[in-house]
């Protein structure tokens, strides 16, 4: 993985799993064990299907960059549908507080969707590819009158 990458993917990891973490002490404190157990396991969640698809995003960007757009709105749009199932799937469970779960996967999610928002605002990454530096000249083709 390239460095901007592994970067972008850093940027937002880490801010989203201090989320959970303070979602975890909450929820521990509100609910008890299964509340943080829950948030736990929400922010691994989330961590894991974001994570996966800024790499999927990652390199459809590179070897097929005419379907990134379309990409990253399907992309999105599909891990929402599969976070709400995840929530669908665990909502009467007893391992663990569906409250709790429920409310640690959306504040993870919109954490992890602000920390890389953040990260490609402030990534420096070049919209066209540098000449190279050979000395090359470009040729005149025109007269010269």
């Amino acid at each position: 993985m390239p460095s901007n990458d592994a970067r972008t993917l850093l940027q937002a990891a880490v801010p989203t799993a201090a989320v959970g973490a303070i979602a975890a002490v909450i929820s521990a404190v509100a609910a008890g064990g299964k509340g943080a157990l829950g948030a736990v396991v929400a922010t691994v969640i989330v961590v894991l299907f974001m994570g996966i698809g800024l790499v999927v995003l990652e390199r459809t960007a590179k070897s097929l960059p005419h379907l990134f757009q379309a990409m990253g709105l399907m992309l999105y749009a599909t891990q929402i549908l599969l976070l709400f199932v995840f929530v669908a799937m665990f909502k009467d469970t007893t391992l663990f507080s569906g409250k709790t779960f429920a409310l640690t996967l959306v504040a993870a999610t919109l954490a992890w969707i602000a920390a890389q928002t953040r990260a490609h605002l402030k990534a420096k990454i070049l919209y066209v590819e540098p000449e190279s530096s050979k000395g090359e000249q470009p040729q005149k083709t025109g007269s010269s009158s």
